[in-house]
């Protein structure tokens, strides 16, 4: 099967990764059909071999020495040493030991070297800053490793390995793994640390070659399914070669996998007693960028509104000019936000019920009584409990950050941007703003939304730029001074949520978020030539900025402005408070006529209408829909005082729980792609059959 595809100009190759299942398999020998529970059981067997020779592998060379040399590049010969992991550890003489009286073949073993060598290699970056963190440690009775005064702090940012990619978080969370294990000594290296690191109870099928495993699409669905063939134990301790025997496993393919994607040989893994099958494949994509970029998106992250953004142009070469058109879109996810605050509260009231029933049992032990049946029955369900509610929040997560991520892919292609500007906030932690607040940035998923923000454009070939986030929300987007924040445009007490230019001459005043995100793009735009691509995430960066390069946004002016931009003014009624407030009827409620004649004579002979205004007489509903609130009358409507999607206590769906701003397409040049909705329906509409 071809591994490579072809590429076109100004195209990339772009590998993903996407999980299937497997729930059946064919022994080649025996003709024997498994079914999920037998396949699962031999991948289980294969796994454990496996995860047994690479801890052997890890645990024999978990020291500095060692990591040192895999890190260095070269052998003790002074040779270079492969790229690959596992012919590196054979270079090295530290390959995995069979135990004795079982038979592996030599592509298992590879396998097992192949994870090892990954995870000695990955643990070098995580030994350098810890020996940064060591060589800085303050001295002295009243030194207080995490509250480093600015000196200290910038000691350790210059004795980190790329001290402006490393976040501030990384090394405050290395400081406190220190504090919490050293008890009054302080370790000499991540060795002592950490313990040796395993093989993540996985088989990664890509280190080997044809003899062990190969990955083919199916002759009678290739678009659909696929067939892998690999050499599986048919006992957990294989004796001789014939204990190992081709399987044949076919399998769905994801409906993310295109049919003209390249596929590679997957990752096997066990979940929830199920084989899953982590399904590699390349496909061309266009390349993204890091400069040169002259219309943009940028999104500023909130609590209540989770993305707040917008389109800029980068105008002018000789003096350029960060032009925004003033129409923001917003992404608030307001019922999937507070379904996750109701889960974690529910997942926090199992584990305390949990370590109390937990307590009770380890009490009883130490004391040297056996434990109650019916505690141990109520913490087998209690910890099952928090299991499944911990899987939910982790699936609530996932399925929150595709959502933003496709939000924001798919406003940057509607604007005919080729950047996506976000906000860095790895080094935002949750502590010292209020219990509330905490417990809100700590829920937030800003790290998975960047990643399938990353994966999303990556298709379409736009580039997603981390900016630094210091002084985005300090200063007025136009003229650049420093804001006065309040509670609200009618609340001027001290506050965080509203924004107010205390220039005369520029006035501005509008959300903390939309003037957030003009000031990110900006700082995106006028910082391209410092933009570089960082070595541990593969995301493009923006480490520092320089003040002089800040430059203010202009608002283009909408239809029915002045020339000027600002909008024409309007003659407004004198509503001052001046005395009691006259009895008159409400607007477009109540007619100012009587109503017409009724039917008795004797209205009739009388020649008067009714006493009543004309229209329906005021009743209370027979029904009230949850969109709504109670209602006077039914001609008049309440304002839901809070998220109330349509179905949401029945579970009908995701998508009423989140509101986003309507994506309007721009003009598209021609042979620019069109949006997601419009390429989907259109791959499942069949083509037209072509005449002869």
């Amino acid at each position: 099967m071809r591994r490579k595809i072809q590429l076109g100009e100004r195209e990339t190759e772009r590998v993903a990764c996407a999980s299937a299942s497997a729930f059946r398999a064919l022994d080649t020998v025996t003709g024997e059909a498994w079914g999920a529970e037998a396949l699962a059981e031999r991948v289980g067997w294969l796994t454990s071999l496996v995860e047994t020779l690479c801890t052997g592998v890890t645990s024999a060379h978990w020291n500095r020495a060692d990591l040192a040399q895999l890190a260095s590049g070269t052998g003790f010969s002074g040779a270079r040493l492969p790229s690959n992991a596992w012919m590196a550890v054979r270079t090295l003489g530290w390959g995995a030991v069979v135990p004795d009286g079982l038979y592996l073949p030599d592509r298992v073993r590879r396998v097992a070297e192949e994870q090892a060598g990954r995870a000695l290699r990955s643990a070098w970056w995580r030994s350098e800053i810890t020996d940064a963190v060591l060589a800085t440690w303050p001295t002295g009775p009243d030194a207080d490793p995490l509250r480093r005064t600015e000196a200290q702090w910038a000691a350790l940012w210059g004795a980190c390995p790329d001290g402006q990619a490393v976040a501030a978080s990384v090394r405050r969370g290395r400081t406190r793994q220190v504090v919490a294990l050293a008890y009054g000594r302080l370790p000499a290296d991540v060795c002592a640390l950490e313990g040796a690191p395993g093989g993540g109870r996985q088989v990664v099928l890509a280190a080997a070659d044809k003899q062990l495993s190969t990955l083919t699409r199916c002759e009678d669905d290739p678009a659909h399914f696929a067939v892998l063939t690999v050499r599986l134990p048919v006992r957990p301790d294989p004796r001789t070669r014939a204990d190992w025997r081709l399987t044949v496993i076919r399998f769905r393919l994801p409906p993310t996998v295109p049919q003209t994607a390249a596929l590679h040989v997957p990752t096997l893994r066990l979940h929830g007693g199920r084989l899953r099958l982590d399904v590699a494949f390349t496909t061309a994509a266009p390349r993204t960028r890091p400069g040169g970029h002259t219309r943009a998106v940028a999104f500023d992250y909130g609590l209540n509104t989770l993305l707040t953004g917008g389109a800029l142009t980068l105008a002018g070469d000789a003096q350029p000019t960060v032009l925004a058109d003033g129409r923001p879109v917003f992404f608030r996810p307001d019922g999937i936000l507070a379904k996750a605050d109701r889960l974690r509260t529910l997942g926090e009231h199992l584990w305390t019920k949990t370590a109390h029933l937990q307590s009770l049992v380890d009490g009883r032990a130490v004391g040297g009584q056996w434990p109650e049946p019916l505690t141990e029955a109520k913490l087998a369900v209690l910890k099952a409990e928090h299991t499944a509610v911990s899987r939910r929040r982790t699936q609530l997560n996932e399925q929150l950050a595709r959502a933003a991520a496709r939000f924001m892919v798919e406003t940057a292609r509607a604007a005919n941007a080729t950047v996506i500007y976000l906000e860095d906030l790895r080094d935002m932690e949750a502590r010292g703003k209020g219990r509330t607040l905490n417990t809100r940035l700590s829920s937030s998923v800003r790290g998975q939304i960047v990643t399938h923000t990353r994966h999303q454009a990556a298709v379409y070939g736009i580039a997603v730029v981390i900016v630094p986030a210091r002084g985005t929300s300090k200063y007025c987007p136009r003229c650049l001074s420093v804001f006065r924040h309040h509670a609200a445009p009618n609340r001027p007490k001290p506050g965080w949520k509203w924004a107010t230019c205390p220039n005369a001459a520029c006035g501005y005043s509008a959300d903390r978020d939309v003037a957030a995100w003009q000031r990110i793009g900006a700082r995106g735009l006028t910082h391209q030539h410092l933009t570089v691509l960082g070595r541990s995430s593969g995301t493009y960066v923006i480490h520092r900025t320089v003040q002089e390069l800040d430059l203010p946004v202009r608002h283009t002016p909408h239809p029915g402005t002045v020339p000027s931009g600002r909008p024409q003014p309007r003659a407004v009624a004198d509503r001052t408070k001046s005395g009691p407030t006259e009895n008159r009827p409400v607007p477009r409620q109540r007619r100012r006529v009587p109503a017409p004649p009724g039917i008795s004579a004797a209205r009739t002979a009388a020649g008067s209408g009714g006493k009543r205004p004309a229209g329906r007489k005021p009743q209370s509903p027979r029904r009230h829909p949850q969109w709504r609130g109670w209602r006077q009358a039914p001609h008049t409507m309440s304002t839901p005082t809070r998220h109330q999607p349509r179905g949401a206590r029945l579970g009908a769906g995701f998508h009423l729980h989140t509101h986003a701003s309507p994506v309007t397409p721009r003009a598209r040049p021609s042979g620019q792609p069109r949006s997601f909705s419009q390429d989907r329906s259109r791959a499942e509409t069949p083509a037209p059959p072509r005449k002869t």
